[in-house]
């Protein structure tokens, strides 16, 4: 297990809110919360107000969370079409790299906090979190390591993998967004039943002009038959209660505001 560090931060005091939100509020939605709610958290902070962390867990509608470079290739339209022939809503997202797939198999985490100078630890920022799911998996049973995977979707230099019996496959991935005085870092994680998301990437992929291996596309369920999603959730709360214990936060569980 990796130990939690606040590395070379000042230790806070306060609260991180855990919310899991119960109810979709539609593909696009869902997707726009997170950077809307950036929007709330950049203001309270700019106006000298407490803003606690926030962590807000939801299992996704079938969505193609497109990248804004995605948008601008001449495959884009044909692949929002293979998007939709699969059942996935298609949505560009404003954080990200390239496109990604998620259903009901699978965990969104959007984690937003106030930070002076929140650009400086972006990098490491994707470090922590990173070995944060990684831990995460291990207390669900499922081994993973973080590194890109050769000709993996929306690569990423801190996706978390796991070794499959066929092959390779990414677990998660992360985005983050940071504007003045806050962060939004997202995670993405397939836990169960990989092989629509397989079905749809590889035509959209195709559709775009791109290259990317399917067999990259997997899921938890692919490395340890015993995880689902509920008992993710379950092990990634345990994790983040050591994170923010490092961090000198205090987790309390809240609904979902502004939804």
């Amino acid at each position: 297990m990796n130990t939690p560090q606040n590395n070379g931060q000042t230790p806070r005091t306060g609260t991180l809110l855990w919310t899991v939100q119960e109810r979709t509020l539609g593909a696009a939605a869902d997707l726009d919360w997170a950077t809307d709610e950036l929007a709330v958290v950049r203001q309270a902070a700019a106006a000298g107000e407490t803003v606690p962390d926030l962590v807000r867990i939801y299992v996704p509608e079938p969505t193609v969370a497109f990248g804004q470079r995605d948008a601008r290739l001449p495959g884009f339209e044909s692949a929002t079409q293979a998007a939709r022939a699969h059942g996935f809503e298609p949505v560009v997202r404003r954080a990200g790299g390239r496109a990604a797939a998620y259903h009901h198999g699978c965990v969104v985490v959007d984690h937003l906090s106030a930070e002076p100078d929140a650009a400086l630890r972006q990098r490491q920022r994707f470090s922590d979190f990173a070995d944060l799911f990684v831990d995460a998996f291990a207390a669900a049973g499922v081994p993973s390591r973080v590194g890109e995977i050769p000709g993996e979707y929306c690569p990423g230099e801190f996706s978390v993998r796991g070794d499959a019996p066929e092959h390779p496959v990414k677990l998660a991935g992360s985005a983050q967004r940071v504007v003045k005085g806050a962060w939004l870092f997202s995670t993405h994680v397939v836990v169960t039943d990989s092989a629509p998301l397989r079905a749809v990437l590889e035509d959209v992929y195709r559709e775009l002009g791109l290259e990317m291996d399917a067999r990259t596309v997997g899921g938890a369920s692919d490395v340890f038959e015993g995880v689902d999603v509920p008992g993710f959730v379950d092990a990634l709360r345990e994790q983040y209660t050591h994170w923010a214990d490092a961090q000198g936060l205090t987790v309390v569980d809240a609904p979902t505001p502004r939804t």
